[in-house]
């Protein structure tokens, strides 16, 4: 017994030691930390370069539960950065980084379509990577397509309906328009070659918008094949099964002989190569910007476009576009753009390198360079056959400087002031 009763005794001390023990780490961690009101007190700076949703003057708190830290840095927009926004705006951005690549013998794909940014109702895009040698199959689409070269240099082929057809080299920079039903097919030239690929169709994957060539013949009789052709059914035994969709290759070296419908030149090229035209007046001084449409591109009827760099802290300025969606890739820097869809709705959005947005028709918007250092670098897409935008600084500049005045409660010298010429980009 006496056993027993030590036992205990010895148990009992050594509990209230750890009770003791316990009480005084409580208490230390309790000096240590904060209370949640001591927090709110301090919070008077605002915390979203932090990644965390507070104004500093007593608006927000910090994120407690789970949260994607490195997305939060990125759109600090999304934390309530921006005091002007309001009312319900829908998601207009997605990253090509969120969407899933496909990898392939000799390149890749990664596509944004209706599914991944429902706000894009006119147009579906992707990235494509060819390594040298390698080719995207010979292929048609029910749809128009677009392509830029942003690295390395490709080989595009197409022909017409006319049997007019068009063989050329591209670089960075140049574009390529294939019409509705135009046949075609791009092989890479150098180690690796990247370029953005746009339709327009928001909902590019669906059935019937893309007819590979040995698909088709993969599911069509080798009689009927021979016949056509005049060619043994043996020659197709070796047909590839169907959508190999990028495969490796070795670069062309073999000219297309003369077809008696000659070759797409002049208007009816399927080539715009942008760095060797004019680009547009910038009276803002903020930047290029070039515009490829129908008026200096004739066969992009359903295409138009903008290739912009904008400097560091520059601006695209405030405007809407009368004809269309706008549709956008950045391809370098750090931006953002405030969406204004009426009904005092307004909507901030960050960019960065890989970013596409869809704008809707006709809302009000500017892209700003939020970089000190960088270049901004971005593609405009509109469903379109030319580039149309209305400044809202011209807007206001041709209007009766009383009645400006009178609406926005300003100065009439300040109406006065304002520049009739439109800035496009501002520095």
């Amino acid at each position: 017994m006496c056993i027993n009763k030590g036992a205990q005794s010895v148990h009992s001390v050594k509990m209230r030691l750890s009770l003791q023990l316990w009480t005084l780490s409580v208490l230390a961690l309790s000096h240590a930390l904060p209370s949640a009101t001591e927090n709110i007190g301090k919070r008077d700076a605002p915390g979203f370069a932090q990644g965390e949703p507070y104004d500093g003057n007593g608006k927000g708190a910090p994120i407690l539960g789970g949260t994607n830290k490195q997305i939060d840095l990125q759109n600090p927009d999304n934390l309530g950065q921006q005091a002007t926004d309001n009312g319900v705006v829908p998601n207009l951005k997605w990253s090509f980084s969120d969407s899933k690549t496909r990898i392939l013998k000799g390149g890749w794909v990664r596509e944004q379509v209706i599914t991944d940014l429902p706000q894009s109702h006119d147009i579906s895009a992707a990235q494509q990577h060819l390594t040298k040698g390698a080719i995207r199959e010979l292929h048609w689409h029910r749809v128009a397509e677009w392509g830029f070269v942003y690295s390395g240099s490709v080989l595009v082929s197409a022909v017409d309906e006319f049997g007019r057809y068009q063989v050329e080299k591209l670089n960075y920079g140049d574009i390529w328009y294939f019409p509705k039903g135009a046949a075609h097919t791009v092989q890479g030239l150098e180690d690796e070659n990247e370029f953005l690929l746009v339709f327009d169709e928001a909902d590019f994957d669906k059935v019937g918008t893309t007819f590979m060539v040995d698909d088709w013949i993969a599911h069509t009789p080798k009689s009927v094949l021979a016949k056509n052709f005049g060619l043994n059914e043996s020659v197709f035994d070796s047909v590839p099964s169907p959508n190999p969709y990028i495969f490796n290759g070795t670069v062309s070296t073999q000219n297309v002989t003369s077809g008696p419908a000659g070759t797409l030149s002049g208007n009816a090229s399927f080539v715009y190569r942008t760095l060797q035209h004019p680009s547009e007046k910038v009276p803002g001084k903020g930047g290029v910007f070039y515009k490829i449409d129908s008026t200096n591109f004739p066969v992009s009827k359903t295409i138009a476009a903008t290739f912009v760099t904008l400097q560091p802290g520059g601006l695209r300025e405030l405007h809407w576009h009368p004809n269309a969606e706008e549709w956008l890739y950045f391809h370098q820097g750090h931006a953002k753009a405030t969406v204004f869809i009426g009904n005092s709705n307004a909507r901030t959005f960050d960019f960065s390198a890989g970013d596409t947005a869809a704008f809707p028709d006709n809302s009000g918007h500017y892209i700003e360079n939020t970089s000190d250092t960088e270049d901004l670098i971005w593609i405009e897409i509109y469903k379109s056959d030319r580039v149309a935008d209305i400044s809202l600084t011209q807007w206001l500049a041709l209007t009766p400087v009383d009645i400006v005045a009178q609406t926005l409660k300003i100065p009439l010298g300040v109406a006065e002031g304002l520049k009739k010429e439109k800035q496009v980009l501002v520095q």
